[in-house]
């Protein structure tokens, strides 16, 4: 819809305790506009977040929610055309917007817009390149799925005039625009980390998948730049892109790449390494993240801000004073000596180099992986297998119940009993334990000093990281 923003003045959001729809809330409100919303469940961090950004949230979903004097609706892309606020809405003729156009229609216009997309890295990559850009002195406006610690938050304001860095997400925009959101961001510049399978709720296979990141990946213009892995699924990558007309270049850790890190060496939780560009040596870099995965993340944010004009001695500054992302490879608290790690980890690909980062970083501590099985993906069972594999990486693991399991038929649910059988088939020691509180009580008698816990799910897995320290 053609919608006039100068008009605008109070703002509802239906659904903002999601991680987008905070980060846009916040964005309005620091913008200038009366934000408020409501949602299903109001929980940490996105309701520590609202709170402190003094936007109310009111709980549960009525039409009354809405003020007689709203002049706009912003919809979530989880709320459904017969929800009871979206009724009021179009009863009472409210103008209404997606959050992906809300955020294009609000801020991206006379910007930059820089996208990061792929199946994997998106949040570290972008919290990291929009750090770059602050330390550099260049200003940049961002939207990120997560709590970037650096900023305190999940959105940056910004300059009017400076670029604009977003998460780019595949997933679908609401429920009267069926398009992934990223088709929304309007891409100058963008990174894509890497094409695997996922969303299986929204895309039937991978064809239609690569087809949704095609049609992104030509949105940018010919002046534009476009930053693709090298390291994984890279001829997937090369398909998707082979018929872009920007500026494409590759960065990782494979030979051949434009952006390549090489003389990696990891010491006392930090990564040292070089970056050559082409044939020439940049310089080196000291980063607090750990693993290949964050690496092959720093070196994409590396490669872009310096493309987008960032000096090498703000770079290398704001890669080691990076902080990083809640939620992702987190300690959380530590009690007896045994540390508690939260990670959003749920597709095979990162479990598997999450729990590379963790048994690199502290060998030979024994490493516990817990994992709810809590996204569209990671319920069913197409990666029934690549889960076995994944998880072997730990020394002890423990699998819960299928989050909501109820809602998928029996023959595409994915089955924990079997990956528990498989996992103990090759030596590993691995249990089912349905709910938080039950695995909590088994954790607290198994436990020793030294352990490490990494914790993985994309939800809030009922709280388990609190009552595990408490526990202990």
């Amino acid at each position: 819809m053609d919608l006039n923003v100068s008009n605008i003045k109070k703002i509802h959001l239906i659904a903002i305790c999601g991680v987008g729809m905070t980060a846009l809330a916040g964005l309005l409100k620091a913008a200038g506009y009366e934000v408020g919303g409501s949602d299903a469940e109001i929980f940490p961090p996105m309701s520590v977040l609202l709170e402190r950004m003094g936007i109310s949230c009111k709980l549960g979903y009525d039409p009354h929610n809405i003020e007689p004097d709203v002049d706009l609706i912003i919809i979530g892309n989880a709320v459904r055309k017969d929800h009871p606020e979206v009724i009021a809405t179009l009863a009472r003729g409210i103008p209404s917007l997606s959050m992906p156009a809300a955020l294009s229609a609000f801020f991206l216009e006379g910007r930059k817009s820089v996208v990061v997309a792929g199946t994997h890295g998106k949040t570290t990559t972008t919290a990291l390149l929009s750090w770059l850009l602050t330390v550099s002195g260049l200003d940049p406006g961002m939207m990120v799925g997560g709590w970037a610690k650096n900023f305190d938050a999940s959105y940056r304001l910004g300059g009017r005039s400076s670029d604009f860095v977003i998460e780019g997400d595949e997933y679908d925009t609401a429920f009267f625009d069926k398009g992934p959101k990223f088709l929304h961001y309007r891409p100058n510049h963008a990174i894509l980390t890497c094409v695997e399978y996922d969303h299986v709720d929204i895309y039937p296979d991978l064809p239609s998948l690569k087809a949704a990141f095609h049609q992104f990946v030509r949105l940018i213009p010919r002046e534009g730049m476009l930053l693709i892995g090298r390291d994984l699924h890279f001829e997937t990558l090369r398909e998707i892109t082979q018929d872009t007309e920007c500026r494409v270049e590759s960065y990782g850790l494979t030979p051949g790449a434009d952006w390549f890190a090489e003389n990696i060496s990891q010491q006392g939780g930090r990564m040292t390494f070089e970056v050559r560009y082409g044939c020439k040596k940049i310089g080196a870099l000291v980063s607090p993240l750990i693993g290949r995965h964050n690496l092959q993340n720093t070196l994409a944010a590396v490669a872009m801000a310096s493309s987008l004009g960032a000096p090498w001695d703000a770079i290398a500054e704001g890669v080691l004073s990076f902080e990083g992302v809640k939620r992702r490879q987190e300690t959380v608290g530590i009690a007896r000596n045994i540390r508690i790690i939260d990670d959003f980890a749920h597709h095979p690909t990162a479990i598997a180099e999450t729990l590379d980062a963790m048994r690199a970083h502290y060998r030979p501590r024994r490493l516990w992986a817990v994992f709810e099985p809590r996204s569209a993906s990671s319920r069913r069972n197409i990666f029934q297998k690549e889960f076995v594999t994944a998880l072997s990486r730990a020394d002890r693991v423990v699998l819960a119940n299928v989050f909501a399991a109820e809602k998928l038929p029996p023959e595409i649910r994915l089955n924990p009993m079997q990956i528990v059988t498989d996992l103990i088939a090759l030596g590993k020691p691995a249990a089912w334990i349905g709910t938080a509180d039950e695995i909590v009580a088994h954790l607290s008698t198994q436990l020793e000093p030294d352990d490490v816990v990494c914790i993985m799910s994309s939800g809030g897995f009922d709280g388990i990281h609190a009552k595990l320290l408490a526990a202990l």
